[in-house]
């Protein structure tokens, strides 16, 4: 299936499952010349306007290190066939697909392509295929989702300096994990809290769209003046912890002021905003029946909110399934008071 986007530009919609890339000829398996298979047949990649960012899927779908270079195919021993085929002119790879299957490619006539013209690459050599979360930590938090970042490279572990840091590149960080989304970077982390060894990446610049940190772009490894006092430390919402609910104060469980449980502690919710939407969810997520409809003018009354205060300006469009699925300010962050509390409940009907 093609999909015509202009004169010569058309994306090739590929069974990834049939479509893999292998580099050969290098002195181990993550250089050499580049070379895809499609239904059971290896062809060659023209080298015509082959850039860093194709290398950069390349490296990726192999399970290599970063991309050092485009090195020309002759470099490598054995060359190709004379009559191997060429599987396509050109890819338009963006630097952030997982193989080249996902990259864009150009139809043009590669007959005019010789087999002087290979496509090649070169990756950093990776000892052990190791995910992208584990090339990344967060470390010296209290759970895997908060922490000083440090990441991996030549087989160390080495800090990340606050300058040019900002919350798009957090928000890769989260996402590489697995954990929830940022809520909180900073730099300059407590002497407690401040790490030992190499500062490996500086001045790194996210759009927030990579899949790893290690495709942000950023200084040459290990080239900084930093110290370990620019440390960057990042919150991310840790996503396997509980999230519940409960009604206080009320004639039954599923009436009275609400509660929520995050980690491991009970906080109240402000009432800013509330309204039958997000009633609706409560009662939903705790087993009740519908939101009870009181007269115009009249409110319900379950006591004085206690503890932390957790959720502020929650915002729900009725149909998800928790509370959590619903729009919210940060944990923790708000402008309330527990007298905001004294209306703010949940009055449903009993199963």
């Amino acid at each position: 299936f093609r999909l015509l986007l202009g004169p010569q530009l058309i994306v090739h919609l590929l069974a990834e499952s049939s479509y893999r890339a292998r580099l050969v000829g290098g002195s181990h398996r993550c250089e050499g010349r580049v070379d895809v298979e499609q239904n059971g047949q290896w062809s060659t990649v023209c080298g015509y306007n082959w850039d860093l960012k194709n290398v950069v899927v390349v490296c990726r779908e192999l399970g290599c290190g970063a991309a050092k270079g485009t090195q020309s195919s002759f470099t490598y021993k054995p060359q190709a066939e004379e009559n191997q085929d060429f599987f396509i002119e050109e890819f338009h790879c963006k630097g952030l697909e997982d193989t080249l299957a996902q990259c864009e490619k150009e139809d043009t006539d590669y007959g005019s392509c010789s087999h002087q013209d290979y496509a090649g690459a070169s990756c950093e050599k990776v000892l052990k295929i190791e995910s992208p979360s584990q090339r990344l930590r967060l470390a010296d938090g209290p759970g895997r989702c908060i922490g000083r970042v440090e990441v991996k490279h030549q087989d160390q572990w080495g800090t990340v300096c606050k300058a040019g840091w900002n919350l798009q590149a957090a928000k890769v960080v989260c996402r590489q994990l697995g954990c929830g989304k940022a809520t909180l970077t900073r730099g300059n982390c407590k002497r407690a809290t401040q790490g030992q060894g190499p500062i490996w990446l500086n001045q790194v610049s996210c759009s927030g769209k990579e899949l790893t940190i290690q495709d942000c772009p950023s200084r040459p490894w290990g080239k900084n003046n930093c110290t370990h006092d620019e440390d960057t430390w990042v919150h991310c919402e840790d996503t396997t912890d509980p999230f519940e609910l409960k009604l206080e104060g009320g004639e039954s469980h599923c009436s009275g002021r609400l509660m929520v449980l995050h980690k491991g502690i009970w906080g109240s919710v402000c009432d800013d905003g509330w309204g039958r939407k997000e009633n609706q969810v409560v009662c939903k997520q705790l087993g009740c029946g519908h939101p009870l409809l009181l007269p115009f003018g009249v409110q319900k009354h379950f006591g004085l909110g206690v503890g932390w205060m957790m959720l502020d300006d929650v915002r729900c469009s009725g149909n998800e399934l928790s509370l959590e699925q619903c729009r919210h300010r940060f944990w923790g962050y708000h402008d309330c008071t527990h007298c905001d509390l004294l209306r703010m409940g949940a009055d449903c009907a009993e199963l």
